[in-house]
């Protein structure tokens, strides 16, 4: 698709705006996403930390919707942690394979409860280095944790974040880890947390995948992506 081409090299193709630089840029963006989407928060429901740390996971190529309706069924039956770390495998296995992958989740569930329980007293700590120890939590999800949960500064890079921080032109890589420093470069520490929740709104609104609607877009005088498509 034609408007899709400019994904990730829209930066080498279009010149910044004249007299701005990325922190500038990345400023008016969270402001304009602000005004947007006021209220911006974790499209996932949980109620206490370590849900949020299960959810998370069960969410790996799983919409939220889908995951909200599971884990609705796995809280009620196991409603602490420490209920959901001594659960048999075969029963967690039967209420999270809509999902997908369901293997994979109920060993990486049930080990990171066992973990969180016997060695962090069922407190879900709040560094992201510490998480990264627990099985089956990656960059993306401890940086949702220590920013949902202790309001933390955070860049939380899913499919959302990486790919509308390239359209824009804040960002100029496909890969999460790379994503996450560059944001973290340009966007003020207390902004990032919220503004990675925006972009998941807006992706889901109007950036779109595989179509953007650029023409209804806050963003476009500041996105690389809209100024190629209207000079193409």
């Amino acid at each position: 698709m034609r408007l899709y081409k400019y994904k990730y090299n829209a930066s080498a193709i279009i010149e910044k705006a004249e007299g701005m630089d990325l922190k500038e840029k990345a400023a008016l963006v969270v402001s304009r996403l602000e005004n947007e989407y006021p209220v911006a928060q974790c499209t996932l429901s949980y109620e206490d930390a370590w849900q949020l740390m299960v959810s998370v996971r069960l969410a790996a190529q799983c919409t939220d919707a889908r995951v909200d309706k599971v884990t609705e069924v796995l809280y009620n039956r196991y409603p602490t942690a420490e209920r959901l770390s001594e659960a048999a495998y075969d029963d967690v296995f039967e209420i999270v394979k809509p999902c997908g992958l369901g293997a994979s989740k109920t060993r990486d569930i049930l080990a990171s409860m066992k973990k969180l329980c016997s060695e962090y007293g069922g407190i879900v700590p709040d560094d992201i280095d510490t998480l990264l120890t627990f099985p089956g939590v990656g960059r993306k999800s401890a940086n949702l944790i220590v920013g949902d949960i202790y309001g933390k500064p955070a860049i939380v890079c899913d499919t959302h974040c990486i790919r509308i921080s390239n359209l824009i032109g804040l960002a100029d890589s496909d890969k999460p880890d790379v994503v996450e420093k560059q944001l973290r470069k340009i966007v003020e520490p207390d902004k990032g947390n919220d503004l990675c929740h925006r972009f998941v709104l807006h992706g889901r609104a109007v950036c779109i995948a595989r179509r953007p609607q650029c023409q209804n877009c806050c963003l476009n005088d500041l996105c690389d992506h809209a100024q190629a498509v209207r000079n193409a």
